[in-house]
């Protein structure tokens, strides 16, 4: 049996960051200077997280108490939110309620999962303790000031998205209270566009740092000397100017060697389109190299631990091993400039080989074409760049790993 009855009063008080056990389903988590209790349980394999309070609105007894009732609730087969639920429907739905509404209602239609967190985290950090528990009709512009004002200068592109979200769960909320008269007091436009300074005047624009073009064939010639998964997914990354996760993410039944070209689905591509990738023939070579060590017909080509994703943190390590203060996204950049500077390729080209969206529609409109067999020269090219000895410069290398 499961040991239950973990933390004690004193620890609910004075646990640092982090979530916390008691057992039974039941967690406290801190964060961000406030203390929640949470019950955890899986339904048809998925997790589910339900909010139970704050600890100063629950003591420790009556949130393992409740956690007894729910357990008992999901061995009966119900839901077992309904026993938190019922009490808030009574008076209306607070501003928590409604963001965990709009988040859930969002879940499905989000390409990255990582999503629905994000939304959870940024709100419960900043906006939950100050107008959690109110009701959305009773949110005030000087609620919302005394959110971002604290945030505006010193975390803006966060303090953006905090805006951001609390104005789509006030919209939410308006729309299925039929309120729609009532003026949004996080919207941007009108309202707070009156009160703090544009975002872009605040912030500095951080790029990824990018190793220059001329840096990049002494680099895929030092990861040639290590004969691991990392180092083959970060020259394979290079070579097919993709992101980091699309290539840790590449799949084999997306991958055609007969034809050389690698076609990453739509729902793993940052603009939501299908892109196709010609392969060059260092990348082909690769690609027969992760056959060889390919185990149990496993569905990726760049498998980490026991199959799963291999994570940016170990190719991170592998680049930093070789050049340091430089990113693995930095590689897209030092692509694009080597083909604006060294090559005759259109910049339409270059910006298809990085599957970036053309803003012009009026262009877009007529630029049909993904303009595949230009770009299977170009890839060539690129090939052929990172691995010519006479473009090898001297690298500053660091640490092994």
């Amino acid at each position: 049996m499961a040991t239950i009855k973990l933390l004690s009063a004193r620890q609910v008080d004075t646990l640092g960051e982090g979530v916390h056990k008691d057992g039974g389903n039941l967690f406290l988590r801190v964060r961000g200077g406030s203390r929640v209790w949470v019950f955890r349980y899986k339904a048809a394999g998925k997790p589910i997280v339900i909010g139970l309070g704050a600890t100063n609105a629950r003591s420790l007894a009556q949130a393992r108490e409740l956690a007894a009732k729910m357990r008992t609730e999901i061995a009966d087969g119900r839901d077992p939110a309904l026993l938190v639920r019922i009490k808030k429907d009574t008076a209306g739905k607070t501003f928590k309620d409604c963001a965990l509404a709009l988040i859930e209602s969002k879940r499905t239609g989000w390409r990255n999962a990582k999503h629905a967190g994000q939304w959870e985290a940024t709100l419960m950090q900043y906006v939950y303790p100050v107008i959690g528990d109110k009701l959305p009709k009773e949110v005030t512009l000087a609620d919302v000031k005394s959110i971002l004002l604290p945030i505006w200068a010193t975390k803006t592109e966060t303090a953006t998205r905090v805006r951001q979200r609390i104005e789509a769960v006030l919209d939410y909320a308006a729309v299925h209270d039929d309120d729609h008269g009532r003026n949004n007091p996080a919207r941007w436009r009108g309202v707070l566009d009156k009160v703090l300074p544009l975002p872009n005047k605040v912030a500095t624009v951080t790029h990824f740092a990018a190793a220059p073009y001329a840096d990049v064939p002494g680099i895929m010639a030092a990861l040639r000397q290590k004969d691991v998964m990392s180092a083959y997914c970060l020259r394979f990354t290079i070579l097919t100017a993709a992101r980091s996760g699309e290539a840790r993410g590449a799949l084999w039944a997306d991958i055609d060697q007969k034809n050389a070209v690698w076609v990453i689905p739509a729902s793993r591509m940052k603009a939501g389109r299908e892109h196709r990738v010609p392969l060059c023939a260092e990348a082909l070579e690769i690609l027969t190299k992760m056959q060889s060590w390919r185990m149990n017909e496993a569905e990726r080509v760049f498998p980490g631990g026991r199959g799963g994703l291999l994570s940016d943190v170990a190719i991170n390590k592998m680049l930093h091993s070789i050049a340091k203060d430089v990113t693995v996204h930095g590689f897209r950049s030092a692509f694009r400039q080597w083909g604006a500077e060294q090559t005759s390729f259109p910049g339409a080209t270059l910006e298809l080989a990085l599957a970036h969206v053309n803003k012009d529609k009026v262009e877009a409109a007529y630029q049909r074409s993904d303009l595949f067999e230009r770009r299977v020269e170009l890839m060539a090219a690129w090939g052929r760049y990172c691995a010519n000895a006479s473009n090898i410069v001297q690298l500053a290398t660091g640490k092994a790993a």
